[in-house]
This record gives C-alpha cells, structure tokens and sequence, in this order.
C-alpha cells in the first residue's frame, strides 16, 4: 500500500507502472488517476467513466480504458476495490492509511472508518492463524 504520496510522486510512480507494462502514458489515464486522487468517492468503473465524460467533456476516453487502467492500478497496489459481488467492485486510492469500511446493503452507501482497537484485534486474530494482514 501507498502511504500519503503527493500527487506527483503518485504520478511519477504511474509512469513507471505504465512503462514497465509496455503501455503509453497518456492524458486520458493521468485524467483517470487525477479524478481518483481529487475525489474520496468509492467508484465503480461505470461511475469513474461517466465522471469523468462529465468533468472533461473534451477529453476522448473510451470505458475500455477505464477498466483497463483499474486493473492495472489495483495489480500494482495503487488502488484497492471493495467487491459488491454481481454488482461488481469499488475503487479509492490506496494512498490512505488502513481503514475499514461499513457498506449499507440497501443503498449502498460506503463509510470510512480508524478504530485502533480494532486494527490491534485483526492482527492479533491474523497471528494467531498464521496469517500476515496487507
């Protein structure tokens, strides 16, 4: 995980991601991580998609793209998602210190959440199972 990196760090490090990968650098993409960075909403691609067509009209961005370059972000840890099952996932930048999250089942509202009594009981009950928390 990524701990509080400044957005040009963040940006730097996408680069690097996306060279080692093969792949372009390109202003659809820095558009995609910027949106992530400026906003704490937990998007879906649909959702991250559409934001953005709204945000910057002008900008030429396919849905493809969008999911594409997730993908990408969450294999190399710079994003993380919260799965919804047959509704698919939610991303947020994994530049945030751990935290937990409560998700309304009905309207799907997502809340953030640091309690260090919990965070000491979740590494306890890793240990004791073998299990290193990430």
């Amino acid at each position: 995980m990524i701990e509080n990196l400044e957005y040009d760090a963040l940006l730097e490090k996408f680069k690097r991601v996306l060279r080692d990968n093969g792949l372009k650098y390109t202003k659809q993409r820095e558009i995609l991580l910027k949106t992530l960075y400026n906003n704490d909403e937990h998007f879906t691609p649909e959702r991250l998609y559409l934001f953005i067509k709204e945000t910057y009209p002008e900008l030429n961005i396919g849905i493809a793209t969008v999911y594409r370059t997730l993908n990408l972000l969450e294999e190399s840890e710079m994003v993380t998602s919260i799965s919804f099952g047959s509704q698919g996932k939610k991303f947020e930048l994994a530049t945030k210190p751990h935290h937990d999250h409560m998700i309304c089942r009905k309207c799907g509202l997502i809340i953030e959440f640091e309690d260090p009594m919990i965070e000491k009981r979740q590494i306890s009950i890793a240990k004791e199972h073998g299990f290193k928390l990430t």
